[in-house]
This record gives structure tokens, sequence and C-alpha cells, in this order.
């Protein structure tokens, strides 16, 4: 059994695998049209660079080997986003905006649900160097379109923002390490032990942060979230961008979710999350991170949303691919050429090697190219 794969790594087999590599060229295609250049960072790097700043939240997720050239520790990475932040910090350097986008394998050490891959397709896309309200409008429209164009439409994306659980964490005089504890407990909306935690921290922020996991629903629940939490500037503030974001793509199906938070040393501020019809999980993830450029030596307001392209083929369906049509294997130039006319126009064309018969069913040919009446034709696969 030294051929079995580990758990949550899988093999991707025909037709998933060219339904995944038609809607990677797809959806790179459309970042392209609108100014997104692709950058291709390295699957290994050093620890240190992959942890550093917003990294640490991808300790536990990252796998780690020793270097034999070096002796130092190195990790494949769990997702680009760090990695890209590098780029542009480090590498580009431009004083203006950069759209950057990307697409490569991540490696988990376990699966982020149970049915999850631990190697992801990460495709993703993001803005540096403008922290106003149409860089996001841009990101939340990308979005959409990239969903759409997966066959997946959005059913709904739910808008968070760190800066109103940061505001209130320290208006409770919370220590880093109860802190930390705190964003699990909002995140899982763990109403008991969010309780228990939160004893003995001093009103009105201990209402304020057992009120989070309610604050979840339409655009009305802004009106509440205003009502019910403390007038910190940190959080009118917060409130007033997610206001402002949700006004301006209200064509978009969105929702809010004060307790849906993620990246505690990651995002800054707006997050979301996007979810497909009938989706348990969320389909992509992204939002503000404007100083994860920081650790190396330069941070940017960034903006930006990853997904995972497997996750996105397996909710759409994996359809049949349209048949090859099988080329006998003779020497003919009105052959040749009606081969050539139709690969021009999409179709495979395979070549028929001897000695198989019986077998180009399986190797995913419906037709035949046949010699009738003097002219080749397509037909249907005889004798199969």
């Amino acid at each position: 059994m030294r051929w079995v794969l580990p758990d949550h790594i899988q093999d991707a087999l025909p037709p998933e695998a060219e339904k995944l590599e038609q809607l990677r060229r797809r959806l790179l295609d459309s970042f392209r049209a609108r100014g997104y250049q692709l950058v291709i960072p390295p699957m290994l790097e050093y620890l240190d660079s992959l942890t550093t700043g917003a990294g640490r939240d991808l300790k536990l997720r990252t796998f780690k080997l020793v270097d034999q050239l070096s002796g130092k520790t190195m990790g494949v990475r769990a997702d680009m986003t760090p990695q890209v932040s590098r780029i542009d910090a480090h590498l580009l350097n431009r004083r203006g905006v950069s759209r950057l986008c990307y697409c490569g394998s991540v490696l988990h050490t376990l699966p982020s649900t149970l049915t999850a891959t631990r190697e992801p397709l990460q495709l993703g896309a993001e803005i540096y160097g403008h922290d106003g309200l149409e860089a996001d409008i841009e990101i939340f429209r990308l979005l959409a379109e990239v969903m759409r164009l997966a066959e997946v439409p959005a059913s709904r994306i739910d808008i968070g923002h760190m800066g109103i659980f940061k505001a209130l964490a320290a208006g409770a005089g919370l220590v880093p390490e109860r802190e930390e504890e705190l964003f699990d407990l909002l995140q899982a909306k763990d109403i008991p032990d969010l309780q228990a935690l939160l004893a003995d921290v001093a009103e009105p922020m201990r209402s304020a942060l057992l009120a989070l996991p309610g604050l979840y629903g339409g655009v009305d629940v802004l009106d509440l979230a205003e009502a019910s939490l403390p007038a910190l500037p940190e959080v009118r503030s917060a409130l007033a961008d997610m206001r402002r974001r949700a006004d301006a793509v209200s064509e978009l199906p969105l929702s809010f979710d004060f307790a849906d938070l993620r990246g505690y040393h990651y995002h800054s501020g707006l997050m979301f999350a996007a979810y497909g019809e009938g989706s348990a999980a969320a389909l992509a993830l992204g939002g503000r991170y404007d100083q994860v450029g920081a650790a190396y030596g330069r941070g940017r307001p960034a903006t930006g949303f990853s997904l995972d392209l497997r996750e996105l083929v397996r909710n759409r369906g994996v359809e049949l691919a349209d048949g090859a049509i099988l080329a006998p294997a003779v020497q003919d130039t009105e052959l040749h050429d009606m081969i050539d006319r139709l690969r021009s126009q999409g179709e495979v064309v395979m070549v028929e090697l001897p000695g198989h018969p019986g077998t180009w069913k399986e190797a995913g040919c419906d037709r035949q190219l046949v010699r009738r009446d003097g002219r080749w034709s397509v037909l249907a696969l005889q004798g199969e």
C-alpha cells in the first residue's frame, strides 16, 4: 500500500484536472484584463520569512523541514498572501498602486474542514498602495465576477471588521494571550465559554463583546450595532467604513457578521467571506491587511481576496468534457489538413496508435475520422 496518498491529499483526474486548468486560465485572464500582474512565489522559503508579522497566524498550518544546503529551517507555504506582500514591499518597491495576482498550490498541516484538501490550489488578487474606498469596491466586485465566471455565483458575502474587535478588546484591558483566546471563542460563537472568559471584565465592554455573536444579518444590523456598542472612535469609524462600502456595492448580496473573524495578526480592518448557494463553508476570504508588508520593511495599504480553485470546481460539479475525435495514423495530406482545422476549432483530435483496438473510448474518444465517398468525415466511434 505504499502508493496510497496521505489523508486529505488527492490527485486531480480527468475531467477535474481539465476543469481546474480551464478555470485557472479564465480567471487569470480576467485579472490580466483589469491590470493585475501575475507573480509566482516559491513553494519553499525560510520559516522566518513565511511566519514573520501576519504570517504568525500560519505557524501551526505550515509544514517545516531543514534545508540541506544552509541548515536553516524552511517552510512549505500555507498561504501566498504574505509572500506577495513581501514581493510588493521588498522587490517591486513601487511608489504607486500595485495590482498583483497569483495561482498555485499551498500545503496545510491539517485540513480546514472535515472534507477539505490539505493542498488547496490557491488563487487570489490584491491591491497595494491605496487605502481608499475605491480599492475595496474594486475587490468586492472582482470577487463577485470571479465567482460568476466559475459558475458558482455568490449567494452571500458576509462582512466583518477587525477594528471593532480590537477596540473593544483594548477597552476591556485584556492581555494578549487572553485577547487571542477571546478571538477564537468569538469565531466559534461559543457563548458559554465567552461568558466565563469575560466574567471579570467591566461594563460596558463585557456586554459589548458578548453582543458581537448576535450582531449578524442585513444592513439593519449596522443600526443595531451603532445603538448597542460603546461610542468609541474606532468603533464608530469601523461602522462608518462598513456602511460606506455596503452602500457602494449595494447590488451585491451583502450581509454582516460581527463575530466572523479570522487572521488575528493578519487583518487590520474590513474582512469578508463569500458563500455559494448551498455551501456551508466560505468559498473565498478577503479583507484589508494594511501592515502586512511592514515585516518586510515597507508597510503599505493592502486589500484582496483568495480562494481554493479545487473547492470552486467541487461546488459547481464536474461536467463531462466533450469527447475527443480519433484519427487514423495514415499519411494523407487531406487528413492532416482536416485534423489541423478541427483542432483550431477547439476539438480534441487524437491520432491512433497501433495495437490498441477497443480501448479508445476509455481514452476519451466518442467520434472518429473516417474516409467515405472520397472525403474525410467525423462519425460516431464504432467497434468499441
